[in-house]
């Protein structure tokens, strides 16, 4: 038996909310049947998982040391349960939607609930994986999306398939699409646009340079976007990217003028505010495959297109007037 005693900056928190964060080991299943058979008591008393905490607050636990644990961060799939947008699956790769909000991996704050740990718990728990028979192999991610772009992500669950994906997406033989809001109306309506970029990873920026700037330093960007529609004074844009820099499409169509909505890094806040958006308006909607040579057992794969529909910000954009505001 275990006693915690809620503190002004635990106060005003869900029971179970709270518990998730002070006891990561503890699966939620768990969580929940100990709170019904009452081996978790507030102030001595049976108690309701959506109870608000106060302040002197005291939970008694009965519950096993082991819960007490700090998890391993690479065992921390064992205490999630998964929640996936599965856009495609079979033996060899999954495609996920992964929506804005999630780190793809774990962050710099220790987080474990991320995409890849997702993916690992349903993996796991539908025997499709298992680390306890596996010598070295973890399924793994093959391209990464920041935290508030929303999108596809490509997760190999065999070697062979990791290996030839990775090998197939740096011979850009694995084609990407973003769909993205931006002030202004970007001229021409169709282009494509190199830039030399610099990243700072002081604070986690990307600038162009010109000439020599950046040096040894700068990498080449290079991507298509086309002008879909306007309505007033935002257009809905798609872009290809032929590369795979950071923060590429927010800081290539900034740079000329057309930040994205959002975008607190490379926009203005002011103009932000004024159509109530707080993150970026960017989601990789599209994959195609296009395998040159052999492609192994991705072979099922060459040739086809996965499309997400369900954009956040679509429903925002249509309801915006046609004309000027």
């Amino acid at each position: 038996m275990k006693e915690i005693t809620i503190r002004e900056n635990d106060a005003g928190q869900r029971l179970d909310k709270f518990l998730r964060k002070a006891l990561p080991a503890l699966p939620p299943s768990l969580l929940h049947k100990y709170i019904r058979i009452k081996r978790i008591k507030r102030n001595g008393k049976r108690c309701a998982i959506q109870d608000k905490l106060e302040v002197g607050d005291v939970l008694t636990l009965y519950i096993n040391d082991e819960f007490f644990e700090k998890p391993d961060p690479e065992q921390a799939f064992r205490q999630i349960q998964p929640r996936l947008s599965i856009v495609y699956e079979d033996d060899q790769v999954l495609l996920c939607d992964k929506r804005p909000g999630m780190v793809v991996h774990e962050d710099d704050e220790g987080a474990t609930d991320t995409l890849i740990n997702h993916i690992k718990a349903y993996l796991f728990q539908k025997g499709d994986w298992d680390p306890d028979r596996e010598q070295s192999f973890t399924p793994a991610l093959c391209n990464r999306i920041d935290r508030y772009t929303g999108g596809i992500v490509m997760a190999a669950k065999t070697a062979e398939a990791l290996r030839i994906l990775n090998e197939k997406i740096k011979l850009h033989q694995v084609k990407k699409y973003y769909l993205c809001l931006v002030h202004g109306v970007p001229s021409p309506r169709q282009a494509v646009l190199t830039d030399r970029l610099l990243k700072n990873s002081a604070d986690n920026t990307v600038r162009v340079v010109h000439g020599r700037q950046g040096g040894k330093d700068a990498r080449t960007a290079s991507m298509r976007y086309q002008v879909l529609q306007t309505r007033g004074a935002v257009s809905l844009v798609e872009c290809e990217l032929f590369t795979g820099r950071t923060h590429q499409i927010r800081v290539q169509l900034a740079s000329r003028g057309w930040p994205l909505l959002g975008d607190a890094k490379y926009g203005l806040q002011a103009r932000n505010r004024a159509y109530g958006m707080t993150h970026q308006a960017l989601y990789s909607y599209k994959l195609r495959f296009a395998f040159q040579g052999e492609c192994g057992c991705l072979a099922p794969l060459n040739g086809r297109v996965f499309q997400v529909e369900d954009i956040p910000f679509l429903p925002f954009f249509y309801s915006l007037p046609k004309e000027g505001r």
